[in-house]
């Protein structure tokens, strides 16, 4: 029974357990993504026209990507505290929206709404905080791969909700909106305890490389997996029993996860017990040591220096091999060696506020690279529907799901592949960033060429560049301005994103489509025998509709241009870091 109850405590505190808690809870970091789905309910019930809607979009938009409040909540508060501030705006922003929408509450004035809205989807942005500031400092060396698959379920939670609305056959479309309202609060306020650092850092084993396959393995076959029920769902009309079935077979998908924790908790031959007493008796010590000596041990990279055959010694002497390398780092340290703070302030790799930060040119060049290459992106997502139009195809849910399917892989592989650079070659990682918006590049030129197939490969993409900024960005800010304030830098860089889609959707895309709509209009009616009789019988919205591969050319030319900035600010940013990789992740070969 003893060796149940520590078997227990370890699993605990395992750090795969917080991770895999938070994957859950990212799963319902994404709910904006159902806007698209909600949106018709709300203009029909409160009877607002296609502006008012967009209007709330743009609350929308604006709450998933203004986080400073969860930042600076995550400094303050314990992490479940901030996850229980954010499952609170979420269920009283959408669950109002319910209420009015049901006519259960009074109807409010369109600003009224729109602050609903952003209250509600502001919630995402706890989620985020907490679930990233507790990973990486749990997976100190392994943040490009940890982020990936963290941000790739916040991708995917659109598609996993519509699923689990989809079986739950609903009678009316307005209980999508409770569900939005009511999930993922419940999922978040039953998980919140779990999310918390653990001191990742004592945890390093030689089975990390299995588990972290294993996890990527699951992460693709889920998204190949639910590419798969959307395609057949949208082309075959399925009875309830066949969808129920695939959802229970999602729910599967996203419970294997937790066999990982268990694992390295309760197998016998996961590790020595008197190692995992040691990780229980140090997670006890922990508390008492101030946060500087936390983040000196991390930042001293023990698990990267110490030879590998340490794993396979007994705990007592393992424990005293690292208690040796420790002492010598510090003593490297104190000749310098291995950086440390001055009082002239923080350098790159140590912990900034965000006030340090944001003198600093690398912040700079990471934002406006963001804004040009994920800004760009957005750009097409919010627009895939007049784009698929304009091109002659009816059904633009096809390339809506798509487009979800390669955002959720392209931050999965930009996570992996980042991490590959800085551990093989102890590159800087945003090299990874500059390929991505290369990448990006690319598929805006084959939009605006708009020849057969440009909707598949240009979806592919961009899809894939704008995931992997979303994997690569938290990473590289945690590496250059450290953990402590990590959660308001990176709530400062989202902001990046509606800034973006502002500027390249709300004024260029917008402005050049309709000026295009205008033209064909004008040729249209001048063209026509009898214009007078038939103008009267046209109405605004068909003067507004643009056909053809010149709706967007345009648009997408100067995107593809933009975003060959965005690899110049990339590669800049590369050159200026290039020495702080070399101490972060340089092999000694001393």
């Amino acid at each position: 029974m003893g060796y149940l109850k520590d078997r227990f405590r370890v699993f605990l505190i395992n750090r795969y357990m917080v991770f895999v808690a938070a994957m859950w809870i990212q799963s319902c970091a994404g709910i904006g993504y159902l806007f698209g789905s909600i949106s018709p309910v709300i203009k029909s019930s409160l009877g607002y026209n296609q502006r008012e809607i967009a209007r709330l979009a743009v609350a929308k938009d604006l709450g998933d990507s203004v986080g400073f409040l969860a930042g600076s909540l995550c400094e303050i508060l314990p992490l479940w505290g901030t996850l229980l501030v954010g499952a609170l705006q979420n269920f009283i922003g959408y669950g109002w929206v319910w209420l009015i929408v049901t006519g259960r509450a009074p109807v409010l004035p369109l600003w009224a709404m729109c602050i609903l809205i952003f209250v509600g989807n502001n919630g995402e942005t706890y989620f985020n905080t907490a679930a990233l500031v507790s990973c990486v400092q749990n997976f100190p060396k392994s943040r490009g791969p940890v982020v990936g698959i963290l941000k790739g379920f916040a991708g995917l939670s659109g598609a996993i909700w519509t699923q689990i609305y989809t079986m739950m056959h609903f009678p009316d479309h307005a209980s999508l909106i409770f569900m939005v309202a009511v999930g993922p609060a419940m999922v978040v306020i039953s998980l919140m305890f779990i999310i918390r650092p653990v001191k990742g850092h004592r945890q390093i084993r030689a089975s990390d490389g299995r588990n972290a396959t294993f996890l990527y393995s699951v992460c693709i076959l889920l998204a190949a997996y639910l590419m798969a029920v959307m395609l057949l769902e949208d082309l075959v009309n399925l009875s309830h029993v066949v969808i129920t079935i695939f959802t229970l077979i999602l729910f599967v998908f996203l419970i294997i996860p937790i066999v990982i924790p268990i694992s390295t908790s309760f197998c016998i031959d996961s590790a020595d017990p008197a190692e995992e007493a040691f990780l229980i008796e140090s997670q006890k010590q922990e508390s008492g040591k101030s946060e500087q000596d936390f983040h000196e041990v991390v930042f001293s990279e023990v698990e990267d220096e110490k030879p590998k055959e340490v794993d396979l010694l007994p705990a007592s002497e393992r424990q005293k091999r690292i208690a040796q390398l420790q002492a010598k780092l510090f003593q490297a340290a104190a000749v310098g060696a291995v950086r440390v703070k001055r009082k002239g302030g923080p350098h790159r790799g140590e912990d900034f506020t965000l006030m340090q930060a944001l003198i600093k040119a690398d912040l700079w060049l990471i934002f406006f690279s963001l804004l040009l290459g994920s800004g760009s992106g957005l750009t097409v997502i919010d627009n895939l529907g007049q784009m698929s139009q304009s091109l002659g195809y009816d059904n633009p849910h096809i390339f809506v799901s798509m487009i979800s399917i390669w955002n959720f892989l392209g931050r999965i592989s930009g996570g992996y592949f980042s991490e590959r650079i800085v551990k093989d070659h102890a590159y800087p990682r945003p090299v990874a960033m500059a390929v991505a918006q290369l990448i990006m590049a690319v598929g805006h030129v084959i939009f605006a060429m708009g020849l057969p197939g440009a909707m598949y490969i240009g979806t592919l993409l961009v899809g894939l560049g704008y995931g992997a900024h979303w994997a690569i960005v938290p990473a590289t800010a945690s590496e250059l301005f450290g953990l402590k304030k990590f959660g308001a830098v990176y709530n400062f860089l989202t902001l990046a994103n509606p800034a973006g889609s502002l500027v390249f959707s709300g004024l260029i895309a917008s402005s050049i489509y309709d000026r295009e709509a205008e033209r064909q209009a004008h040729e249209h009616h001048h063209n026509m025998s009898s214009g007078s009789i038939f103008s009267g019988m046209l109405g605004s919205d068909e003067s507004l509709k643009c056909e053809g591969a010149i709706c967007f050319f345009l648009t997408f030319m100067i995107m593809s241009g933009l975003c060959l900035i965005a690899f110049v600010l990339s590669m800049i940013l590369v050159l200026r870091t290039k020495i702080v990789y070399t101490h972060l992740y340089g092999k000694s070969h001393t």
